[in-house]
């Protein structure tokens, strides 16, 4: 599994400490971290919450990251633009058993962490104790485990519901501000990053278009 790391403007300070629980957690899994900042609070590039949607919903939908960490202040704002868009199922998480539940009920393939409330002392280890119960089982088990049938069922429901309400992603990002996408896709990796992983030929030939 290929987890992608994403960090908006107001907490992208907090990109080192955030990368480092999540690799030590998962890189014995076999899992690769790949950091597409912000890498700093002075980074050229600075991401809004709202383009954190935009890129998480751009390596999900190309299949360039199997899932995406990232957040903002409060994690609202990231949980919903990341929601926004197809291909993407992000929770809000803030505690470990919002982790372990979201990853057995939902079966997302995003969280959105809230890095500004109660990150204080020991909030490196709260991140890794989400990252060990968001990871420890495959996903999609249920939640308790004789919920299963019902919960897989709804999600099913949730996954058919999504894929009538969504237009195509290219579409979709072409309709968009040309300066807010082009600004998601400023970092200054993102290139070096995302085309050699990328494994969908028409999202690639619109990210290049609309990066031009």
């Amino acid at each position: 599994m290929k987890i992608a790391l994403i960090n908006e403007n107001s907490q992208a300070a907090k990109n080192a400490v955030i990368l480092k629980a999540l690799k030590k957690v998962v890189e014995p899994m076999g899992f690769e971290v790949v950091n597409y900042g912000m890498y700093s609070a002075e980074d050229k590039a600075q991401l809004t919450y709202v383009q954190n949607g935009i890129l998480a919903a751009t390596l999900l939908n190309a299949k360039a990251a199997d899932y995406v960490i990232t957040g903002c202040g409060t994690g609202e704002g990231a949980m919903l633009a990341l929601n926004s868009f197809p291909g993407v199922i992000c929770g809000h998480v803030a505690t470990p058993l919002d982790a372990y539940t979201f990853a057995q009920i939902n079966d997302g393939n995003a969280i959105s962490i809230p890095f500004a409330l109660g990150f204080g002392w020991g909030g490196d280890l709260n991140l890794e104790y989400i990252f060990e119960k968001l990871f420890c089982e495959p996903s999609g088990q249920g939640y308790p485990r004789e919920r299963a049938v019902p919960e897989q069922r709804n999600k099913k429901i949730l996954d058919g519901v999504r894929a009538v309400a969504f237009k195509d992603f290219c579409e979709i990002l072409k309709g968009l501000d040309r300066e807010l996408v082009k600004g998601a896709f400023a970092g200054e990796k993102f290139a070096e990053l995302f085309f050699p992983a990328c494994k969908d030929e028409k999202i690639a030939a619109t990210v290049k278009e609309l990066m031009a």
